[in-house]
């Protein structure tokens, strides 16, 4: 049994949804290969993939809390960034993470819930905001990142520094 699974190697030609580039990521993405840059605002991203993508930032741009972990997910992803008029998404995290910057976006963790913290009020008096449940997603990737976060970040920086993926035998690295 293997722990991580490797999303961008189910791709195929769906990885033409992603062009988004690096330099435009939101700094709210969770390290893995998936992440919004410069993407709509036109809300379409959690409707195809509710689990996996919020909204955030100055004009509200698409961003990816929780990477992909099987088939069916991806999907939703590459529907999500195939739906995003700029094409903003982007798949290349994998070759521009380190684990240096992985821990990096973890040590800052604590301004990402306070920006969760914050939106959260916002989003659960606004009927817009409600009905495309922003609310819980924000409670979703606060507790998220309360909890399992941790050991998903340390699997994918075992990923990053080996290629390939941990077994429940091996040591992971320290965040």
């Amino acid at each position: 049994m293997t722990l991580y699974f490797d999303p961008v190697a189910v791709l195929g030609d769906d990885r033409n949804a992603f062009r988004g580039r690096w330099e435009d990521r939101l700094w709210l993405n969770v390290p893995g290969p998936f992440y919004g840059g410069e993407t709509d605002t036109c809300w379409t991203g959690r409707l195809s993939a509710p689990a996996h993508v919020l909204y955030g930032g100055e004009y509200l741009s698409e961003y990816v809390y929780r990477q992909p972990r099987t088939r069916a997910d991806t999907a939703l992803l590459v529907e999500a960034a195939d739906n995003d008029p700029f094409l903003g998404y982007g798949c290349d995290g994998d070759s521009r993470w380190t684990p240096e910057t992985v821990r990096e976006w973890w040590r800052n963790r604590s301004e990402i819930v306070q920006y969760l913290s914050d939106q959260r009020s916002k989003w659960d008096e606004g009927d817009a905001w409600a009905d495309q449940g922003i609310a819980a997603a924000t409670r979703d990737f606060e507790h998220y990142i309360a909890g399992s976060l941790a050991t998903d970040l340390r699997i994918y920086l075992y990923w990053l520094e080996e290629r390939t993926s941990p077994t429940p035998d091996d040591r992971l690295p320290q965040l």
